[in-house]
């Protein structure tokens, strides 16, 4: 099983599919709004007062510094990069994805702030440059020392618990978008084709369409 498909597994594993439904909308459904009591369009159909006040205080603010969010998106690409079949992780705003969710979910500033500090920390030592400035092979030497928790050293530790926090974002991220639905090959709602009761079920239980009703009806043979 490759990368791309372990990380499909996982997502689809443990996102509800309700939180999936809602994530892929497409944009038609994006512009369909809610009409309010009042007559004006509400901005987030379906939520409470105290929910969209939350929303958007967390979309006024920014947490990341750019260069985290540089490294943060060369990351994001490391793990699901772009392929034959879709698109990667930064085409599908995943750094956008996960600078809301560590606001959405305050316990997540200090791993990833920490976590983003340590791996620059590293570069540094080794190859005296932060992450982002690195060479992609330099990037991916030391990627490859913390994405294997069962083989990296101990003193890793930290990047290991550190990754793993940034690909499970990045694959949640990725898989919860328009263009990581239609790489699992979700279609969402759409409408059926159906032309009735197949005739050995109508004959098995003696029963028959009225001429009426075959006539009203749409044949889609």
């Amino acid at each position: 099983m490759d990368r791309r498909k372990s990380l499909k597994v996982m997502v689809l594993g443990t996102v509800s599919s309700g939180f999936l439904l809602d994530a892929c909308n497409t944009e038609d459904n994006k512009s369909i709004l809610k009409k309010a009591p009042t007559g004006k369009e509400e901005k987030h159909p379906g939520l409470m007062k105290e929910e969209v006040k939350h929303l958007e205080e967390v979309k006024s603010s920014t947490f990341f510094t750019p260069h985290e969010m540089q490294t943060i998106t060369i990351l994001g690409d490391i793990i699901i990069p772009k392929d034959e079949v879709s698109g990667s992780a930064s085409d599908a705003k995943v750094p956008d994805f996960i600078e809301f969710i560590v606001k959405d979910k305050p316990e997540h500033k200090v791993p990833m702030r920490g976590g983003l500090h340590w791996l620059d920390m590293q570069c540094l030592k080794r190859y005296q440059n932060s992450f982002a400035e690195c060479n992609a092979q330099q990037q991916m030497e030391m990627v490859d020392e913390i994405a294997w928790p069962k083989k990296a050293k101990p003193e890793m530790g930290p990047g290991v618990n550190f990754f793993n926090l940034v690909r499970n974002l990045t694959a949640t991220g990725f898989y919860t978008s328009e263009i990581g639905g239609k790489d699992v090959g979700y279609i969402g709602n759409t409408p059926n084709q159906w032309n009735g009761v197949p005739d050995d079920v109508l004959k098995k239980h003696n029963l028959a369409y009225t001429e009426k009703e075959l006539k009203e009806c749409i044949s889609f043979s």
